[in-house]
């Protein structure tokens, strides 16, 4: 359908817009081939590019030519009878004048008739060849700036297009929670929060923003009301997790008697690296490395998972529960399997913004 329109197109129209677009296209298809590596395929389809738009070229060279060196045309007006030559007109006429003589009288002398004027030739105006060709490149131009700016200002045809939300924390059905009671470490425990507030503080819509990824929604939100390991259910440790393309963001509260201090002289016998000292929010706080475990679950029919093995590097902000730091703390934990670590910067204006929004975070 393209072809057919373009050959619609004069011939100073097509001829300017194909060398155009052959030279933008074979000109950026051959630097994709030499500068960044794409091989020898990209080079032969570049080269074909130029050809064709240097074939297109010499023949408009040939053509402004011919148009630069066309004068009018000699000769006389279509319809016209050239003169006969002069000797044969004039041996012609002695032979007729000698035949009259012999056969009637002179007749008496006329004078001649005046000749006819020619009609002036009437020459078609052609158009200017460089105007045609600035006309071109315009439409070229406008073609171009239709394209890139069409999608910006023309609503989309596809159903639902651009309207994909983030995923939203799972409510108590979801977690099993309804119509059944805590665990009674959440009782006894004054402001402890569950994990859906917790899921529910840190999915964020300002969330991506804050890790460096503003583009990219939550593609999954969990949260659950758990109690530490090896307590008889005695200490509460609510978990939220929110996982995007590049992070996820993990936030575990544990409600014991463990004060920072202690927290970073255990630190000491892990296997915890960069452990750094600081204050958030007026609380203190610690930063410190370690790799998240990978489990394997089989899935063929195995009564036994598969073996636990190392998985990526994840950052964790340790900051603890109050000021005072009475006991107690939330653990910020963010890693990527795709990517790096962010900056610690990052991870510090994540907890500044998501600490104040969970309930009872000051008690």
């Amino acid at each position: 359908m393209l072809g057919f329109l373009v050959r619609l197109l004069p011939f100073w129209v097509r001829e300017p817009l194909l060398i155009l677009v052959g030279s933008v296209f074979g000109v950026r298809i051959m630097y994709m081939a030499v500068v960044d590596g794409e091989g020898w395929v990209p080079a032969a389809i570049g080269a074909v590019f130029l050809l064709a738009t240097a074939l297109r070229v010499r023949i408009v060279v040939k053509a402004l030519r011919a148009r630069r060196h066309q004068g009018p045309t000699a000769g006389t007006d279509a319809g016209t009878t050239p003169a006969a030559p002069a000797s044969h007109t004039q041996s012609q006429s002695q032979s007729q004048s000698q035949s009259q003589t012999q056969t009637q009288p002179r007749p008496q002398s006329q004078a001649p008739a005046a000749p006819r004027p020619a009609a002036p030739a009437v020459r078609e105006k052609e158009p200017n060849a460089w105007g045609q060709a600035a006309a071109a490149v315009g439409l070229f131009v406008a073609l171009g700036a239709a394209l890139w700016l069409g999608p910006k200002f023309l609503p989309s045809d596809e159903v639902g297009a651009g309207t994909e939300e983030a995923v939203s924390c799972p409510g108590a059905e979801e977690t099993g929670e309804n119509g059944e009671e805590l665990p009674r470490a959440y009782r006894t425990t004054p402001g402890a929060v569950t994990g859906e507030e917790l899921c529910e503080a840190l999915n964020r819509p300002d969330l991506p923003a804050l890790l460096g990824t503003p583009t990219e929604i939550a593609t999954s939100a969990s949260g659950s009301s758990g109690t530490a390991p090896l307590t008889d259910e005695k200490i509460a440790q609510p978990e939220a997790r929110v996982g995007f393309d590049t992070y996820t963001v993990d936030v575990l509260a544990t409600y014991n008697k463990l004060t920072i201090d202690q927290y970073a002289n255990l630190m000491k016998y892990g296997d915890e690296t960069d452990v750094k000292r600081l204050t958030v929010l007026g609380r203190p706080a610690i930063l410190s490395s370690d790799h998240m475990m990978s489990i394997q679950i089989d899935l063929g029919g195995s009564a036994s998972g598969g073996p636990v093995g190392q998985g990526p590097l994840a950052r964790t902000l340790t900051v603890a529960l109050d000021e005072k730091d009475g006991g107690g703390y939330y653990d910020f934990t963010v890693w990527s399997e795709s990517a790096g670590l962010p900056d610690d910067s990052v991870l510090v204006d994540v907890v500044e913004t998501v600490l104040p929004a969970i309930p009872h975070g000051n008690v």
